[in-house]
């Protein structure tokens, strides 16, 4: 099994943080600082569509089926740092 660990710099507009793959893997999100994340499975994510995970949370925990891709965005004029850790099963 192997498994990486990167940065990701989310910003006003959808960011890709993982591509989708053919494989299941279990990864963990950890949002650095204080604003809100927003999580998605496509480009077309917003503020108004994507599932919100708020400042200081504690580290997520989420099983992608394959084919899922990952998004992120924050609120207009924010940006946030973003940490991954994914398994590759």
């Amino acid at each position: 099994m192997a498994s990486s660990n990167f940065a990701v710099t989310i910003t006003d507009t959808p960011t890709l943080i993982l591509e989708a793959e053919n494989i299941h893997r279990p990864i963990y999100l950890q949002i650095i600082g204080n604003q809100t994340v927003y999580l998605g499975d496509n480009a077309s994510l917003t503020t108004a569509n994507g599932f919100p995970v708020a400042k200081h949370a504690a580290p997520l925990n989420f099983h992608f089926e394959p084919g899922t891709a990952l998004y992120g965005i924050c609120a207009a004029g924010q940006t946030e740092n973003l940490r991954v850790f994914a398994v590759r099963d």
